[in-house]
């Protein structure tokens, strides 16, 4: 129940000819405590329950425990969340053996276009995609829960 996942901006829109698969997600925080987040997520009609501890020194691993839902308790939830709630496209984009998860935000945070590959271990290789910007890795402004208060058009 580890996550152990990278993060970058992203550079150009190339990704979206790359992906394979494109979902509508949004999602809300009933907890976002620097310890630990409670997200609320509801992908396409999909409803999953998230609980993310805090993260290690580089920002690459952290605990993540998730359970699907329904779409009905997922919207009742979201109903009862923090404010702040982000709604954003997800692109998953396969390179390699690797995907990349390619976040394209809306409302607050438009123009914030986010990847993340989640790896077996912090050392692994992989192949990085022309579009592939800056690393932001444990940078918690990126962070989703952070985004939701802070959103990307007051930066």
């Amino acid at each position: 129940m580890v996550e152990i996942e990278r993060k970058f901006l992203v550079t150009s829109n190339d990704f979206k000819k790359e992906a394979n698969l494109k979902l509508k997600i949004k999602q809300g925080f009933l907890n976002t405590h620097k310890e630990r987040t409670v997200r609320v997520r509801l992908r396409n009609d999909e409803g999953f329950l998230t609980v993310k501890g805090i993260s290690n020194t580089s920002g690459t691993s952290r605990f993540e425990w998730e359970k699907e839902i329904s779409a009905t308790e997922a919207n009742a939830l979201l109903n009862i969340c923090e404010e702040g709630i982000i709604d954003k496209t997800r692109y998953q984009v396969p390179l390699g053996s690797h995907v990349f998860e390619v976040d394209e935000f809306h409302g607050a945070n438009q123009g914030l276009v986010v990847a993340e590959i989640e790896l077996q271990n912090e050392n692994e290789a992989f192949e990085k995609p022309n579009w592939l910007g800056k690393e932001v890795t444990g940078e918690v402004k990126y962070y989703n829960s952070q985004l939701s208060k802070k959103p990307f058009k007051d930066w």
